[in-house]
């Protein structure tokens, strides 16, 4: 394993630490957000570009965004 793969590694798991422990929801909103982009780097550097361009859209876009309408139709009850 290249140093570079250790480290992107050492930040998802890190990021991922920062979600579980996130209490508030719009503020795991965006931590969630990161770390998809974080995964994405992980996927460029195995690689994997096509699974970091899923990635990209489901993890950094769609979920965040879904996560968003749910919370501001919430608030509108």
């Amino acid at each position: 394993m290249i140093p570079l793969q250790a480290a992107v590694i050492g930040l998802v798991a890190v990021g991922a630490l920062a979600v579980v422990l996130t209490r508030d929801v719009v503020r795991m909103t965006m931590a969630t957000s990161l770390y998809a982009l974080l995964l994405v780097v992980l996927f460029l550097v195995l690689q994997a570009p096509d699974v970091a361009l899923s990635e990209l859209v489901v993890g950094a876009v769609g979920f965040p965004l879904a996560i968003v309408v749910a919370i501001s139709l919430e608030w509108k009850r």
